[in-house]
C-alpha cells in the first residue's frame, strides 16, 4: 500500500513539472486527488486497517495528498506569473465594442420576467456565514446534507456559498411577508471540472411566501420562465428530490437541447439535464426567517443560470463559460 502512495505521489508530481496549461493541471488534479481518484479511495479504506497500518497509510496518504495539491497550488501560480509578465501594457487599446456574457444576458431575461411577476431582485455576499449559508436552511452542524456539497471554507471560519439560498433568510427578516423575490449571483463547490461541472457557476435564487402557496403555483411559474426564456414551450419533468430546506422537494429537468434528448456528454448520455432543484420551503426554514408556517406557506427554486445559458445557446461544455475566450463568448449578444 505504501508502495502504491509512493508511486501516485512520483507520478502526478512528474506529471505537474510538465503540465503547461491550466487545463493540464485541473486534469492531473482530478486524476490523482479528484473525487474518484485512486489516492481518494486509499483514503476511503484506512478506516478498514488494522492500527499500525492505520498509522503508516493514513499519515503517508495525507501527506501525498498535501504535496499534490500544494505542487497544483504552485504551479497555477507560476502560470498567472508568466502570464503578468508577457502582457505589454503599451500594446495600443482595442475599441472595438464587446459584448455581455452569455450567463449576464439569461440572468437580465429571467430577472426581467420575474419582476413582471412582482418579484423583487436581491443580492446577497459570495463569501457567507455558516448560519447563513447552511443553519438558516435547516442544515444544522451535524446534518449529512454537509456531505453532499464540497465546501470552500475560509481560515476565518467562513465558506464561499454553496447556493444563493443563503439569501431567503435576510429577505425573510428584513422584508417580511408576503414576499416574493429573486437573488442571482455567483456560487462556488469544489468540484471535479468536465464538461457539465465547473468549481464556480452561477445561481438564481426564487422565493415566494404567502397564504394559500400551493406546488401549482410552483409549476406555473417554472413554466412561464422557460417559455419566455427559450421561446417555446419546453419539456420538462419533475423528480422527487432530496433537500433540507424544502419540503417535499423536487428537481426539475429539462429535455437536453445540445441532442434533442438523443444523448451525449453534455446531459451524460440521459436525453436530460438537471435544471433546478425547487419544492415547498421547509417549515423550520419559514420559523427560523420569523415566519409562521401555520399561517404561511411558500416555495423556493434555485435556477442554474450557466446551465440555462448552456442550453439555450447550445453550449456542450460549461468550462467555456468561465474560460475568457473572447472567440467564444463574444458570439453572443449585440455588442454593449
Amino acid at each position: 500500500m505504501l508502495e502504491k502512495i509512493k508511486k501516485i505521489e512520483k507520478e502526478a508530481l512528474e506529471n505537474l513539472e510538465k503540465a503547461k496549461t491550466i487545463g493540464e493541471i485541473e486534469e492531473i488534479k482530478a486524476k490523482y486527488v479528484g473525487k474518484n481518484s485512486e489516492l481518494i479511495e486509499i483514503i476511503k479504506g484506512i478506516k478498514d486497517l488494522d492500527a499500525d497500518a492505520k498509522k503508516e497509510v493514513g499519515k503517508q496518504s495525507h501527506l501525498t495528498k498535501s504535496k499534490i495539491e500544494n505542487k497544483v497550488k504552485f504551479s497555477l501560480e507560476a502560470l498567472e506569473e508568466i502570464a503578468l509578465e508577457i502582457f505589454d501594457t503599451t500594446y495600443p487599446v482595442d475599441t472595438e465594442v464587446g459584448t455581455l456574457h452569455p450567463v449576464t444576458i439569461v440572468a437580465k431575461e429571467v430577472t426581467d420576467i420575474l419582476e413582471k411577476m412582482g418579484f423583487m431582485i436581491l443580492s446577497g455576499p459570495e463569501k457567507d456565514s455558516e448560519y447563513y449559508n447552511f443553519e438558516s436552511l435547516n442544515v444544522p452542524k451535524d446534518h449529512p446534507a454537509r456531505d453532499m456539497q464540497d465546501t470552500y471554507w475560509t481560515s476565518d471560519g467562513d465558506v464561499l456559498r454553496t447556493q444563493t439560498s443563503a439569501v431567503q433568510n435576510r429577505a425573510m427578516k428584513e422584508y417580511g411577508v408576503p414576499l416574493r423575490m429573486a437573488a442571482p449571483g455567483r456560487c462556488f463547490r469544489n468540484e471535479d471540472m468536465d464538461a457539465s461541472h465547473e468549481n464556480t457557476f452561477f445561481q438564481l435564487e426564487g422565493l415566494v411566501i404567502d397564504k394559500d402557496v400551493t406546488i401549482e403555483n410552483l409549476i406555473y411559474v417554472m413554466k412561464s420562465i422557460l417559455k419566455e426564456i427559450y421561446k417555446t414551450d419546453v419539456d420538462v419533468r419533475l423528480r422527487p428530490g432530496y433537500f433540507p430546506f424544502v419540503e417535499p422537494g423536487f428537481e426539475l429537468d429539462i429535455k437536453c437541447a445540445i441532442c434533442g434528448g438523443d444523448g451525449c456528454s453534455t446531459c451524460k448520455n440521459t436525453g436530460w439535464i438537471e435544471l433546478l432543484p425547487c419544492g415547498m420551503v421547509h417549515p423550520n426554514v419559514l420559523k427560523e426567517g420569523g415566519v409562521d408556517p401555520e399561517e404561511y406557506t411558500g416555495f423556493a427554486f434555485g435556477i442554474g443560470l450557466t446551465r440555462m445559458a448552456m442550453l439555450k445557446y447550445k453550449i456542450d461544455d460549461i468550462r467555456l463559460m468561465n474560460s475568457g475566450d473572447i472567440r467564444v463568448l463574444s458570439q453572443f449578444g449585440e455588442g454593449q
